[in-house]
C-alpha cells in the first residue's frame, strides 16, 4: 500500500501568517513618497523592521533624523546612522522625524 504522509510541521511554520498593527506618524519634513497623509495605520508581518516601515513609506532613510517607538528613541547607533534593524510589535506607535528646526525667539526646538 503505497500512502503519501504529510510532511511534519516544524515549529514557527504557522507564523508566517501573523502580522500586526502599527501606527506610523511623520514630522516636519517627512512626508511619504505617494503624498498621502501623515499619520497612517499599517499592518506588516510579525518580525517587521523599521526598516519595513521606512520601505512601506517610500520615506528615504537619508533624511531621517530621529525615530521614536512608542515615545523613546530607538533610532541611534554607532556612527550617527538610523537604527532600521528595530523590530517592531503589534500596537507600537513609530514616529518618523526630519531634523527639528530650532528657535531662536523661544530657544528651544520647535516641534
Amino acid at each position: 500500500m503505497d500512502a503519501q504522509l504529510e510532511p511534519i510541521a516544524r515549529i514557527g511554520d504557522n507564523s508566517g501568517a501573523v502580522q500586526i498593527s502599527i501606527r506610523a506618524k511623520m514630522f516636519n519634513s517627512i512626508r511619504p513618497a505617494d503624498g498621502g497623509p501623515r499619520l497612517r495605520d499599517l499592518v506588516l508581518h510579525a518580525g517587521a523592521t523599521l526598516k519595513d516601515v521606512v520601505q512601506t513609506l517610500g520615506v528615504d532613510p537619508g533624511d531621517l533624523f530621529i525615530v521614536w517607538a512608542n515615545g523613546r528613541d530607538v533610532s541611534k547607533q554607532m556612527c550617527g546612522n538610523i537604527n532600521l534593524d528595530y523590530v517592531l510589535e503589534d500596537g507600537d506607535e513609530i514616529a518618523l522625524s526630519g531634523p527639528i528646526p530650532y528657535s531662536w525667539g523661544y530657544g528651544s526646538p520647535v516641534v
